[in-house]
């Protein structure tokens, strides 16, 4: 079946899915202009990113699927490669800002547990 081909309640589901991470995504975009302090910063396009990724991989899942006729997984293996990394990432970047802010003395550091 080609993607043309596509059943209407198929192609509905995967475009409502992709609109919504793609809106999810920008989303943290949005966060990570508006929001004020580094902390917070950081978190925003963190979450979007993930979960804006796991819609869009669904929609993709989907429509390859139906167009291939059988269960295609491929880029679940991304999806799983971006939830690992992206809050790992966002934990080493949050640990080694409070610590040069700390050794800065920086008024806005976290404190210490």
């Amino acid at each position: 079946m080609s993607p043309a081909n596509v059943p209407l309640w198929a192609a509905f589901i995967v475009v409502l899915l992709a609109l919504a991470g793609a809106g999810l995504s920008l989303t943290g975009a949005f966060g990570l202009i508006r929001l004020k302090s580094f902390y917070e910063r950081v978190h925003a396009p963190t979450l979007g990113a993930t979960l804006g990724m796991a819609l869009i991989m669904g929609s993709s899942v989907l429509l390859l699927s139906i167009t291939e006729g059988h269960l295609v997984m491929q880029e679940v293996l991304i999806g799983v490669f971006l939830t690992v990394t992206t809050p790992v990432t966002l934990i080493l970047l949050a640990r080694a800002a409070a610590h040069r802010d700390r050794y800065e003395n920086n008024p806005d550091a976290p404190p210490k547990m």
